[in-house]
């Protein structure tokens, strides 16, 4: 398989600070984080690559600490562990991501004893280790990640920990009506704030040819219905750092309410290169540019 990631994370327009962070690397082997990409698909490592999206909360009390704090956590996880011997398991794989998790966790809550002024910041996390032929997914928020292939569409791969999400699962409202729903800012988890749960939610992808990994903060869901966010992946996802970039237009022509954060991995068969695209894709593209 070979694989090709890009990502940003912007301010919005209206936000005085960016309380998001976000971290990539294309091959574990190298732990090299945040390098430009510069020349398209490479071979997937034997032990993968990893993306992460942390959403911080806290205003004042720096949510932006809780972001960082996270993600250099589950980083040093990462570079510590023997991680390569856990990819042969599933449950082994998922038991290491709550691990890292958790641990990021207490990291916040560390700084809180040393810094008791920031008690009440928070964060979001959403994570994609993609070994081998799949993609291991954590979470815990409402920061999401979603796959589009050209030939299938847009799916949503998390589910929000937020208080809309329940009453939808309650049945209490359609989920055609929590997008824009008043109480759609409430989440139920998030790592760092003692009165909040932050176990997190771990599920395995089994990758399709032609599969992007798209991870964002709710400055674009949130924002950004799916409907929108699918349409603007067909008409630029042959190249994702166009893809990227509009995107972010997207979220921002909306008023970018929100710090957006954005990451998009593509997969392809590892005999084909950056031009591989279905016909059937093609097809879906060229209608969704009329719809």
């Amino acid at each position: 398989m070979k694989i090709n990631i890009n990502s940003i994370c912007d301010i919005g327009i209206e936000r005085t600070n960016n309380e998001d962070a976000v971290a990539i690397c294309a091959d574990l082997k190298t732990h090299s984080w945040d390098q430009p990409f510069t020349n398209g698909y490479i071979p997937l490592s034997t032990i993968g690559s990893l993306s992460i999206v942390a959403d911080g909360m806290g205003g004042a009390n720096a949510g932006e600490i809780a972001s960082s704090l996270v993600v250099k956590s589950i980083k040093k996880s990462f570079k510590t562990e023997r991680y390569d011997n856990l990819i042969d398991s599933d449950s082994k794989v998922h038991t290491f991501l709550k691990e890292c998790i958790v641990k990021s966790n207490q990291t916040i809550l560390d700084h809180v004893v040393k810094s008791p002024d920031s008690i009440g910041l928070g964060t979001t996390i959403v994570l994609v280790w993609i070994v081998e032929n799949k993609a291991h997914i954590a979470w815990c928020g409402d920061s999401r990640c979603y796959c589009f292939n050209p030939n299938t569409g847009l799916k949503l791969l998390t589910k929000d920990h937020s208080l809309v999400q329940e009453l939808v699962d309650k049945g209490e409202i359609k989920s055609r009506d929590a997008f824009n729903h008043p109480d759609n800012n409430i989440i139920t988890r998030c790592l760092g704030d003692v009165d909040v749960e932050h176990e997190p939610e771990i599920i395995t992808y089994n990758i399709n040819d032609g599969d992007i990994f798209l991870l964002c903060s709710d400055g674009l869901c949130g924002f950004c219905r799916d409907t929108l966010i699918e349409k603007t992946m067909y008409r630029h996802y042959e190249n994702i750092n166009y893809c990227k970039d509009a995107l972010l237009q997207r979220a921002l022509d909306t008023g970018g309410q929100d710090n957006i954060s954005i990451v998009l991995c593509a997969t392809l068969p590892q005999n084909c290169d950056n031009r591989y695209i279905s016909l059937k894709g093609k097809v879906k593209q060229f209608l969704s540019k009329f719809q």
